[in-house]
């Protein structure tokens, strides 16, 4: 007995245990990557043109305002520290934003006025016409990026969506979508950094060389 007192595998469970996770992981990597390889055939341009759109924003001293739920919200607190610091490159600092990092803000708002609203009234006193506004969200149908993203375009900002298959409502919505093609949310949200790192990329050599 263990693990407060249920029952361990014994050690002929525990070698075929062994053998099924190898399966497992085999099957985990061979399934992600098949997604990204659906991504590099099918996405592409629709990434490039992405990075070309935040390069210009740069260029116009604005900034990347991003946010997301759980994982999502790792995301884009992971992307925008990659724009801020550094991503390969020693270079100058760009604005970017997550705002899914303050936890009284988080907090008031969700307390005061509803968790629906924690990304829109953030976006409300910090996004200005022209800046890039990434909303993250697996399913396409989170209501705080949906309405963090509405109230984006009502100010006049460029709005993404990163999302699953489908786009959900935030698909519609956005004004460019990227939409991995899965709908399981590991897979999804693998892919989500790895184009954020890909944008990253191209946004850091874009503005500054390869210096």
């Amino acid at each position: 007995m263990g693990l407060n007192g249920r029952n361990c595998l014994d050690k002929k469970r525990i070698k075929d245990w062994g053998i099924k996770m190898e399966e497992i992981i085999k099957g985990r990597l061979i399934e992600s990557a098949k997604i990204k390889e659906k991504i590099a055939t099918k996405n592409s341009k629709e990434i490039a043109n992405i990075a070309k759109i935040i390069i210009n924003c740069y260029r116009g001293s604005g900034k990347v305002v991003l946010f997301g739920n759980g994982g999502s919200a790792a995301d884009a607190q992971h992307l925008a520290t990659e724009l801020v610091s550094r991503f390969k490159h020693e270079r100058s600092r760009l604005a970017a934003i997550s705002l899914t990092t303050n936890t009284s803000s988080l907090t008031a708002i969700g307390n005061d006025y509803g968790f629906d609203q924690i990304f829109e009234q953030q976006v409300d006193g910090i996004v200005n016409k022209g800046d890039i506004v990434i909303g993250i969200s697996t399913s396409g149908n989170s209501i705080n990026v949906i309405k963090g993203i509405k109230k984006a375009k009502s100010i006049g900002a460029i709005t993404i969506g990163f999302t699953g298959a489908t786009g959900g409502k935030l698909g519609k919505i956005a004004d460019h979508t990227i939409k991995v093609p899965s709908k399981d949310t590991p897979r999804i949200q693998e892919a989500h950094i790895t184009i954020g790192h890909i944008i990253c990329e191209l946004v850091e050599k874009g503005l500054f060389g390869d210096e």
